[in-house]
């Protein structure tokens, strides 16, 4: 019974860590497709020329020519990716969300192998039996 209890355990840690990563699927519209590199260079470009962005790279020490340079010498794929990461990444507000869901999600499978008997952490849990 102990190997079996041990084996829903790491199925349990392994689904519950599974579950708070996030998978996304969307369309690919076919201008985008058609265009391959100019599409990704060139929102990068646009996002580069505004001039908060600007403002904001050179208050952290880095010269925008140099953003170019290396905007430039990406390939199509690392272009594309990058361009499709900027809608999706946290502006910054979202941060005391993940470290409570990252709570939660320890304390979640602290406590069911608690239940299962496999640790014993919280005072207020009996293992079954």
């Amino acid at each position: 019974m102990s190997k079996l209890r041990r084996f829903l355990a790491a199925s349990l840690i392994v689904s519950v860590a599974a579950a708070g990563m996030p998978a996304q699927a969307g369309m690919l519209p076919t201008e985008n497709a058609l265009a391959g590199k100019s599409a990704a260079h060139e929102r990068m470009a646009t996002l580069l020329e505004r001039r908060d962005v600007r403002t904001q790279l050179e208050a952290y020490g880095v010269n925008p020519a140099d953003v170019q340079a290396r905007l430039a010498a990406l390939t199509d794929d690392e272009a594309a990716q990058l361009a499709a990461r900027l809608g999706d990444m946290p502006v910054g507000a979202d941060a005391g969300g993940s470290l409570i869901g990252a709570l939660l999600i320890v304390f979640i499978v602290l406590l069911i192998t608690d239940i299962l008997g496999v640790t014993k952490v919280f005072p207020f849990t009996r293992p079954i039996k």
